[in-house]
C-alpha cells in the first residue's frame, strides 16, 4: 500500500511538472526559458524554506554536505542542460532524447552504484513511456539532428537522473521537507548568475507575476516535495519513469485547455505513455533486484 502512495505521489508531481508549458504560453513574448527556469527554482526553493522554518524541520545535525551539494548541482544544470537542447536541437529532440534518456540512465546508475538490477517488468515499462513519448512529439516540427543539442540533452537526462538517485540517499537520513528546502536554495544560489544576463522586465507585468507563482510553488516546490515523499517509498528509477507522466499532462493540456490538435501518432504516444506509467504504478516495488557480486 505505501508503494503504491508514493507512487501516486510521483505521478502527482509529474502532473504539476507538465503544467509548466501550458502556463508559459501566458508569459509575454520573447522571455528566455533558461530565465523562467532559474526564477522557479529560486521560488521554489524560498517557498520551501519558508515552510521548513516555520515548521522547525530543518535540523543541521550531521547535515549530509557533500550528497546536498551533488544533488543542488545536478538540479542546477539540469535546468540549462534542457533549455539549452532544446533551443539548439528543437523542443521534439530536446525532450525526447532528454525525457527519454533519463529512466534508462537512472536504471543504469542504479544498477552501478547500488546493485539494483532493474527487472523486465521495469525495462518493458520504460521502453513503451520512451517509445510514446517519441511518437507524441513526432511530427511537430522538422527533426534537426544536431549532435551539440543531443549531447546537451543527454546532459539534461543525467543530471536528472543524478538528482534523483542522490536525493533519494539524503531522504534516507533527512525529511523530504528539509532535503527538497535545502538543494532548491543552493540550486537557486547556483542558478543566480542568469538573471543578470537575461531581460526581467517581464516579472513587473501581472502574467508574469502569477505565472512565476504558479511554476515556481505549484509546479516546483509543491512538486518535488511530492517527488520526495514519492522517493521514500520507490526505487529512483521507477521515479523517473513515472515522471514521463509530465509530456503525457502537458500535451493533454494543449488539447483540452490551448486548443492543438494532436494526429493520429501522438494519440498512440498518449496510449503507450498510458500503458508504461499504468504497469509501474500497479506494482511500484517489484521493480528491482539485488544483482549478484562479483
Amino acid at each position: 500500500m505505501r508503494e503504491n502512495v508514493s507512487a501516486l505521489f510521483v505521478l502527482l508531481a509529474a502532473i504539476l511538472w507538465g503544467t509548466t508549458g501550458t502556463a508559459q504560453t501566458f508569459l509575454p513574448d520573447g522571455v528566455h526559458p533558461i530565465v523562467v527556469a532559474a526564477m522557479r527554482i529560486m521560488i521554489g526553493g524560498l517557498f520551501l524554506l519558508v515552510i521548513v522554518l516555520v515548521q522547525r524541520k530543518l535540523d543541521w545535525t550531521n547535515w549530509p554536505v557533500k550528497n546536498t551539494l551533488a544533488a543542488a548541482v545536478a538540479m542546477a544544470f539540469f535546468q540549462p542542460f534542457f533549455f539549452s537542447a532544446v533551443k539548439i536541437t528543437g523542443v521534439a529532440v530536446g525532450t525526447v532524447v532528454t525525457i527519454g534518456s533519463a529512466p534508462v540512465l537512472a536504471g543504469l546508475l542504479e544498477w552501478l552504484f547500488f546493485r539494483k538490477k532493474p527487472s523486465l517488468r521495469w525495462w518493458g515499462a520504460t521502453a513503451l513511456s520512451v517509445v510514446g513519448c517519441l511518437l507524441l512529439f513526432a511530427g511537430k516540427e522538422a527533426v534537426v539532428i544536431e549532435p551539440a543539442g543531443v549531447a546537451l540533452a543527454l546532459g539534461g537526462g543525467f543530471t536528472f537522473a543524478a538528482y534523483t538517485l542522490v536525493t533519494k540517499q539524503l531522504l534516507a537520513e533527512k525529511p523530504p521537507e528539509a532535503v527538497v528546502a535545502v538543494v532548491f536554495s543552493l540550486s537557486a544560489l547556483f542558478l543566480l548568475p542568469f538573471l543578470w544576463i537575461y531581460d526581467l522586465s517581464w516579472i513587473t507585468q501581472m502574467s508574469g507575476v502569477m505565472v512565476s507563482l504558479h511554476v515556481g510553488i505549484l509546479a516546483t516546490g509543491l512538486a518535488y516535495l511530492l517527488f520526495s515523499r514519492g522517493l521514500t517509498g520507490v526505487p529512483a528509477s521507477t521515479a523517473v519513469t513515472l515522471s514521463l507522466a509530465e509530456p503525457l499532462t502537458a500535451a493533454l493540456l494543449g488539447v483540452f485547455y490551448v486548443g492543438e490538435v494532436l494526429p493520429p501518432s501522438a494519440w498512440a504516444g498518449v496510449g503507450l505513455l498510458f500503458l508504461g506509467i499504468v504497469l509501474l504504478t500497479l506494482s511500484p516495488g517489484a521493480r528491482m533486484s539485488k544483482a549478484p557480486h562479483g
